[in-house]
């Protein structure tokens, strides 16, 4: 059974020079260093409590309100060199995750966890600030080939959670619909339209992909 195997919060902190001259040492805010939580943490509608975002136009709200990630990647990721360090909340997200990955997770799944219902939006498209974090910015454009993006999950029922969870999946309504199904429809060349609309169609799908894939519909 899939488990939270930890738990992670971060706060929008400043960090780097202004002047510096190599770009990797200069100046940005982010809220991308996550720390574990230790204990109950409350799951509320814009995600957990102590948690924050340094660009709220692209990061949070209702459908993007917990980032997960698979705890099963970070045994390959630190076979780099950069990444030898990397372990849970590596990759930014809240959840990590134990017994899940892109080929696992469908869009619109919803999952028990404790007392907290949580529903799959869509995939997390990995920005600068991936690469940034591991000092390789290559790594971004590596996530989206490999396709161990992580998943954002939007909350139905507010609770306290907490690492050591078990995950129940309740319904799963787009079984065709992998976060990797959609990963490939997103990253793909010579997608067929028909493709992309039915997965705009999804109504779980997050308002920031359907505007995005839509776009892309109307050329």
């Amino acid at each position: 059974m899939p488990t939270v195997v930890s738990i992670q919060t971060g706060v929008t902190e400043t960090y780097g020079e202004y002047d510096a001259v190599d770009p990797l040492d200069r100046r940005w805010t982010t809220a991308f260093f996550k720390t574990p939580v230790d204990g109950p943490v409350v799951v509320g509608w814009l995600g957990l409590a102590g948690d924050s975002q340094a660009d709220v136009q692209n990061h949070g709200g209702r459908d993007k309100a917990v980032l997960a990630y698979s705890a099963d990647h970070y045994s390959d990721w630190r076979n780099d060199p950069a990444l030898e360090k990397a372990s849970g909340g590596g990759f930014g997200e809240n959840l990590t995750i134990q017994g899940l990955a892109e080929d696992s997770v469908c869009i619109g799944d919803v999952w028990r966890v404790g007392e907290a219902l949580l529903e799959v939006t869509q995939p997390r498209q990995p920005c600068w600030k991936l690469g940034r974090r591991w000092r390789k910015p290559e790594l971004v454009k590596q996530v989206v080939m490999n396709g161990r993006t992580g998943w954002y999950l939007r909350v139905l029922e507010e609770a306290t959670i907490e690492a050591g969870l078990s995950m129940t999946l309740e319904r799963r309504p787009h079984p065709d619909w992998t976060i990797a199904a959609a990963n490939a429809v997103m990253y793909g060349k010579r997608v067929p339209e028909e493709r992309i609309r039915e997965l705009v169609s999804l109504p779980e799908l997050s308002e920031a992909w359907k505007n995005q894939l839509g776009e892309r519909i109307m050329g």
